[in-house]
């Protein structure tokens, strides 16, 4: 009979008393925002310079896609400088 009074008294003790406890946990979460635009569609690829019939095609290649890529680089580092500033 005290074996069970016992067990009856420690099963007691762990009746909970209605309270909320909140626990904070890190989750991590991506840096990079999925707002990025894709990347352009290049008109210098290594197929199409290899294509180009003159010297004049290739450059003309060659200068519309350095803006393309000044703008995609500008972007992504920016996003990259928003991660490293991240707490």
């Amino acid at each position: 009979m005290k074996r069970a009074l016992i067990a009856c008294l420690a099963l007691g003790g762990c009746a909970t008393t209605g309270e909320t406890i909140t626990v904070k946990v890190p989750v991590p979460v991506p840096c990079v925002s999925d707002q990025l635009p894709k990347a352009p569609v290049y008109p210098d690829t290594l197929q199409a310079l290899r294509q180009a019939p003159d010297q004049a095609e290739f450059t003309r290649l060659l200068a519309a896609g350095w803006p393309l890529r000044n703008a995609r680089l500008k972007a992504l580092e920016a996003a990259v400088d928003a991660c490293r500033t991240l707490p």
